[in-house]
């Protein structure tokens, strides 16, 4: 599995490569993003909903674990640092399944309910505003995206 990596000088450029990413997105898409806190996953999921053209203010779901929002395509935000049980159904596969694009936060805490193909990004400080951003496909559509946005 080929990576793809690129460096950001700062939120707003991270928010607008994710801005330009979401314009290639399409239902049941799943992007797992991870990254310590801080690292910017949120402010990658707000460029992501404003490329999807969400109205509404994006925050982290961190106590309601996902939130959903209405854009060109649905936007279901997951953020799943507190589920307790990696195997707690939860109803995950009917958002990855559904008719949006999903974003799971700390995705490899429900490795196991993650579907095989999907876009695992890491996102990493690099000094005080920098992030390196690491884009991992799995899958055909995923490779072809990467290949396209970086």
């Amino acid at each position: 599995m080929k990576e793809y990596e690129l460096t950001t000088s700062n939120d707003s450029d991270t928010s607008q490569f994710a801005e330009r990413l979401a314009t290639y997105l399409q239902p049941g898409d799943v992007i797992a993003l991870e990254g310590d806190l801080g690292a910017g996953k949120t402010t990658f999921t707000k460029g992501l909903a404003k490329g999807l053209e969400v109205k509404k203010t994006v925050n982290s779901p961190t106590f309601t674990i996902i939130k959903e929002y209405r854009g060109r395509l649905p936007l279901y935000h997951m953020d799943v640092y507190r589920v307790a049980d990696a195997y707690e159904d939860l109803g995950f596969d009917e958002y990855f399944e559904g008719e949006g694009v999903t974003v799971v936060e700390w995705a490899h805490l429900i490795e196991e309910q993650l579907p095989e193909e999907r876009l695992t990004i890491f996102l990493y400080h690099q000094g005080q505003n920098q992030r390196k951003i690491v884009l991992k496909p799995k899958g055909q559509r995923y490779e072809q995206l990467c290949k396209e946005i970086v």
